[in-house]
């Protein structure tokens, strides 16, 4: 039998893993926080992808750096700019409905 902190409870569902840890049972998401870096981060990677899909498509086949490892850091720009968009709606999405990760759905 395991020994549970007092103010845990167990999981509702078997497939979510119990608490290990010591933090609060009502911790709450910092969504602002997510927002805020979201909002900033966004644009910087879009523009950087922007600019370096270019690079490549101006590159000669003698150019330092190398077409492939341009493509490669535009793609991950890419890729982060558009995590970046989509956690952005997320947390536009949860602060409209005031809903937090962990609470319950509110009534409607």
């Amino acid at each position: 039998m395991t020994h549970t902190p007092s103010g845990a409870h167990r999981a509702p569902h078997s497939w979510i893993r119990q608490r290990s840890g010591t933090e609060p049972v009502t911790a709450r998401s910092p969504l602002g926080l997510r927002m805020l870096l979201s909002s900033v981060f966004a644009p910087i990677f879009a523009a950087g992808a922007a600019l370096l899909w270019l690079w490549t498509v101006n590159s000669g086949p003698h150019s330092v750096p190398t077409e492939g490892s341009l493509r490669v850091l535009a793609i991950v720009c890419t890729v982060l700019a558009v995590l970046a968009l989509v956690d952005l709606v997320v947390v536009t999405v949860r602060r409209r409905t005031g809903r937090e990760p962990g609470r319950e759905r509110p009534e409607r």
